[in-house]
């Protein structure tokens, strides 16, 4: 996935519609946990084993695909009028997650870090 180009097609979005006054941190933070909100009504009430298979089902499918685009996008517009490289970001946060979480103390274990 190419985030610079898909930042630079959301920036010319955004401008043609005249919303730069509305991508505000607080309002683009606000819309993203929206989403995320409704990815997490689809899962709501399932079982583990029906959320396992909830891709195949053509009309839930299809709307994990587009709440997950929708989350995406909105990470990928706050990080962009925040002036993160998402790059480096993630690359930066998964080295501390490794030191957070050493695989010989975390291996098949789901807990926080301060109870390995």
């Amino acid at each position: 996935m190419d985030t610079d180009k898909f930042q630079a097609e959301l920036r010319a979005f955004v401008r043609e519609r005249d919303w730069e006054k509305f991508h505000t941190p607080k309002n683009l933070a606000m819309a993203l946990a929206g989403e995320a909100g409704e990815l997490l009504e689809i899962f709501q009430w399932l079982t583990a084993e029906e959320s396992a298979s909830v891709m195949q089902d053509p009309k839930k499918a299809l709307s994990v695909r587009d709440e997950i685009a929708d989350v995406v996008v909105y990470c990928l517009r706050l990080s962009d009028v925040l002036k993160i490289d998402l790059g480096a970001a993630i690359k930066d946060k998964m080295k501390r997650n490794a030191e957070k979480y050493p695989a010989e103390l975390a291996r098949g274990k789901a807990v926080k870090y301060t109870d390995l």
